[in-house]
């Protein structure tokens, strides 16, 4: 009796480690990163500082800017380029995991002699998030997360933008606040997406960031029985706009 008790013990182990294994294993492929974020504005500029411009703070050291840039240049209609992209973070108990969306679009007004005409609003084509790994990305589209055939689209429509000067300097990088609604699965959110901002060659660099919570769009943070997953999201805005 013994005898079969300890075999049974052992061969239940075996399936643990077995099971356990695999679970590293899958975590290895399913939750692996693949995705390097690229950033609109040198990250040179955000660890360098000079004297603040009224209204604003420039965070680029004066070697990196050029010429003022005219108000002109700056006011009037802009629109967010291809190049734009989107990014959702995700932190587990191994690594941060991300996810990019290149189908960015929408349309900025801009006003520095007036920022309460300042408007912006933008859109995101869910279908298009990408990891890197299909087998994830199908699955954080399906019903349980993002619920990609019933709500392809992620909006964000801005209700304030404060900290822009009114002063430009070609080159030059300005930190900046928008506030906003977040609007995912239909669910909208305020958040606050702390900014930068530059003028460069005739285009508007903008990088921002904030942060959500997976209960913010009901949706339960995944894990399994190897990995754990932080409920924060990270989402980061790294756009370029024409006029």
């Amino acid at each position: 009796m013994k005898r079969k008790t300890k075999i049974w013990l052992i061969a239940g182990a075996a399936v643990v480690a077995v099971a356990v294994t695999g679970a590293f294993a899958f975590s290895d492929s399913y939750l692996g990163n693949n995705i390097d974020i690229e950033e609109v504005l040198p990250a040179a500029a955000a660890t360098a500082t000079s004297s603040a411009a009224p209204g604003g703070s420039p965070s680029a050291s004066p070697e990196a800017a050029g010429e003022s840039v005219a108000g002109e240049q700056l006011n009037g209609s802009w629109s967010i380029a291809d190049s734009s992209k989107v990014y959702f973070s995700v932190t587990t108990s191994r690594e941060t995991v991300n996810f990019v969306d290149e189908a960015v679009s929408g349309n900025w007004t801009v006003d520095v002699d007036d920022p309460s005409k300042m408007q912006a609003e933008g859109r995101i084509d869910m279908a298009s998030v990408d990891s890197g790994n299909g087998q994830r990305d199908g699955h954080v589209k399906g019903e349980e997360f993002f619920n990609v055939a019933e709500f392809p689209q992620a909006t964000f429509k801005a209700s304030s933008i404060e900290g822009l000067p009114q002063e430009w300097t070609e080159g030059q990088t300005y930190d900046f606040k928008i506030a906003g609604t977040l609007t995912v699965r239909g669910i909208e959110k305020e958040v606050e997406f702390a900014s930068r901002s530059a003028y460069r060659d005739g285009q508007l660099l903008l990088s921002g960031t904030t942060t959500v919570t997976f209960a913010d769009f009901g949706m339960k943070n995944p894990h399994n029985v190897v990995l754990d997953t932080e409920n924060d999201i990270g989402v980061r805005l790294e756009l370029v706009l024409t006029k």
